[in-house]
Formats: C-alpha cells, structure tokens, sequence
C-alpha cells in the first residue's frame, strides 16, 4: 500500500547537520572534501574497494548522499555502511545508520530498514531524530499493508507503529502525518472485519457475522464503515427475531447518520417490520434538486 509521501521526496531527506526530515541534503562539505569527491568521478567503485580503501569521512558520505540523488540504493547503503565501518564513533556514522534506513526504504526493503531504525533506537534513545527512526519505521510497516482479503499482520505492526509516534511525539510534524496514516490503517481493519462479517452471512452464521459488526463499532466506529455496520447488525438481529436490539442499532444508525443510505435501508427494513424509527431518513439535497428539476 506504497502511498505518495513528500517526506521522503529527494530533496526532503537527512542533512548532515540536521536529521530533521524537511532539511535538504546538504551536499557541501569541506573544500578538501568537495575536491577529492570531484576526483573520485561519477563511476562507484566495486564493494571490495569500498571494504579496504579508506577515504575521508565526509567523502563517504557525500558519495553516499549522491547514490541516493541517483537512486543507487544498494551504492548509497555501501558508503554508509563504509562511514560507520571506518569512523564508528563520529557523528557522521550516527547520520548514516538513518540514511541507510531511508535507503532500505527507497528500495522497498522495509524489513531491513526497520531492522536499521531499531538500531538507531537502540544506540540512540535520547537523540532528538530518534523521532524519525520511529516514524521510519511506522512507514515501513504502512507500505506493507495488503488488501482487506489478505492476512493483516502488517496493518496490526503499523497500527501499534503509529500509534507509538503520536504517543512519544505528539507535537511533531511525524504524528501530523502519522494521524493520517492511522485513519488509513484503521479504515483498513475495520474492511477486513466487515469482510469477514459479510461472508459469515452468506454462511448462514448470523450469530459469528455479529461479532464482527460489532468489532467495528466498538473499535473503528470512527471509519467509514460503521453506518454499514450499524445496518448490517440490525438486519441480522432482525433475523434472530431480536426486534429490540434492532431497534437500538437503527436508532443509533439514524442519529449520527441520518443521511446515510445504509441507514435509509434499516429504515425501510424496521418499518416493514412494524418497527418504524422514530427519526425519518434525511433526503440529500442533490436528491431534492433532483425531484423538482
């Protein structure tokens, strides 16, 4: 479920002196390092050179940030790797453990880019882009979200991921984007459970189908899929001869949405039940003008 995110837009990365997100890559280091990269040319060496050739550490990774601009996500992970390998304790190797995760994730391999955020974490619990390893890595589990036919695992790790975002950073600008992310996860639970509620129906298995409806309202009942579940319960309750726990589904259907259509058919269903609610389906207003033209 790979969503368009200018967040991590080319030139919205890591900056060496800034790990914040909105911060440009900043590619202008020492004039001695700028003169070295020059003459290093446009052709990356071979992994071995990189494992036994030591180079200054601000040539690592401004060669490094250049794969990326260059979408050489296996290239850029290498100098990064090289600069943590060769400078361990300077805080250039600090910045490349997260630029290697938003390589990882540019080349869509988000079990090692979370297993990089982790690290950063580990190492780094107190540096204020720790905020970004977390967000990374609630990305990460949010582009593996399959369809509401699939196994949800990774909906459920990216729910739980976003919600630590917003519960560690909530003034930041990641708990903004992970707010909207959440809805989207959300939405997605809340389709796979009326799925699963649907085909119980077809099944013949009301009583199973309403522990699913009600798993909606009870836990996304903000998404778009509860005026569907509140209908859904009350046809089935109906089914069951449960006229009074239809009658409170419908009541509630009708007063947070009395303009939904789903709560249109519960009135319909109720009253050719004898059952007439109390609040009458609201016309929208298209349909109105629909009727006079």
């Amino acid at each position: 479920m790979r969503i368009s995110n200018p967040r991590f837009s080319r030139v919205q990365r890591l900056s060496p002196t800034s790990l914040r997100v909105r911060a440009p890559i900043l590619l202008s280091v020492a004039a001695a390092a700028l003169a070295l990269s020059a003459c290093a040319g446009h052709h990356a060496p071979k992994k071995q050179d990189l494992a036994y050739q030591e180079r200054p550490v601000e040539l690592l990774y401004s060669t490094g940030a250049e794969q990326l601009d260059r979408h050489q996500w296996t290239l850029a992970i290498r100098y990064f790797d090289e600069v943590e390998r060769q400078h361990p304790y300077s805080e250039w190797s600090r910045r490349s453990i997260l630029m290697t995760a938003f390589a990882h994730y540019e080349a869509h391999q988000y079990d090692d880019a979370i297993a990089t955020a982790d690290r950063f974490i580990t190492l780094y619990p107190g540096n204020p882009s720790t905020s970004y390893a977390y967000y990374l890595k609630a990305v990460c589990y949010f582009e593996e979200i399959n369809d509401v036919g699939r196994d949800q695992a990774a909906t459920e790790q990216a729910l739980a991921a976003l919600r630590e975002v917003i519960k560690r950073y909530p003034t930041s600008e990641f708990a903004v984007d992970a707010k909207v992310k959440l809805d989207l996860v959300q939405d997605q639970l809340a389709g796979k459970e009326m799925a699963i509620g649907r085909w119980y129906l077809r099944q013949g298995n009301t009583l199973a189908s309403i522990g699913r409806f009600k798993t909606v309202i009870d836990r996304y009942q903000t998404t778009s899929h509860a005026p569907e579940a509140l209908y859904r319960l009350v046809a089935a309750y109906l089914n069951l001869g449960l006229t009074d726990e239809a009658k409170r589904d419908g009541a509630v259907l009708g007063y947070n949405y009395p303009g939904d259509r789903w709560y249109s058919d519960a009135y319909a269903l109720l009253t050719s039940k004898g059952l007439k609610p109390l609040i009458p389906p609201k016309e929208k207003r298209h349909t109105i003008l629909n009727k006079i033209g």
